[in-house]
């Protein structure tokens, strides 16, 4: 397997990638939004509830 930053040989210590300092440019990668993870946005309908929340106060246990 290659490292998925800079394509060297991975290092079982630092898996999949090849040392600390390609893992903390991936890190950086995800922190400063450079990767997303793609979402649908849910509609208004799919959002709202029509059960509200449950209030642990009310409970009878």
């Amino acid at each position: 397997m290659s490292c998925p930053i800079c394509q060297r040989a991975s290092d079982d210590k630092y898996r999949p990638f090849c040392s600390r300092r390609c893992s903390d440019v991936d890190l950086d990668k995800w922190l400063t939004g450079a990767y997303r993870v793609a979402a649908t946005e849910l509609e208004q309908d799919e959002t709202s509830s029509d059960h509200p929340a449950e209030d642990p106060s009310n409970r009878t246990n």
